[in-house]
Parts: structure tokens; C-alpha cells; sequence
């Protein structure tokens, strides 16, 4: 039952992939690479606050992340908003 459902779900996926102008999927795929990176970046800095004895220090790695993964989510708000505008 389960295999049957993620069957479905992937072809759903599928479909709606299919779907899209090319515009809007490099729109997508651009939009996914970029949070990729900011999402990297924001893992990287939590790492470094995890390794760091600077409380200071760390909690301005922990803040900074918090905004990379912040803007990581408006990349993505973004290139949905985009993506609507062009169907």
C-alpha cells in the first residue's frame, strides 16, 4: 500500500514537472541552487558555532545562519511567486 502511494506521489511529481515552461523550470532550478548554497552556508556557520568557545561569538554564527536560512526561504517564496506570474 505504502509503495503504491509513493508510486502515485512520484508521478504526480512528474507530471507537474512536465508541466512547466522551460522559463519557469530553469526559474526553479536556479531558485533550488541558490538555496542549496545558502542553505550549505547557513550549516557551515552552525558547525562553527558548535566549535567555537567564544559564546559571543557563536551566538552571532547562530544568528547569522538564522538569516541564511531566512533568506534561503524568500529565495524560494520568490521563484514560487515568479513561477505563478509566468502560468
Amino acid at each position: 500500500m505504502k509503495i503504491m502511494l509513493v508510486a502515485a506521489v512520484a508521478g504526480l511529481v512528474s507530471l507537474t514537472a512536465c508541466s512547466k515552461s522551460p522559463e519557469a523550470q530553469a526559474v526553479q532550478n536556479n531558485a533550488e541552487m541558490m538555496q542549496d548554497a545558502l542553505d550549505n552556508a547557513a550549516d557551515n556557520l552552525e558547525d562553527m558555532a558548535d566549535n567555537t568557545a567564544n559564546a559571543a561569538a557563536a551566538q552571532s554564527m547562530e544568528n547569522q545562519a538564522d538569516a541564511l536560512e531566512q533568506a534561503s526561504e524568500n529565495v524560494g517564496d520568490a521563484a514560487d511567486a515568479k513561477i505563478d506570474n509566468m502560468n
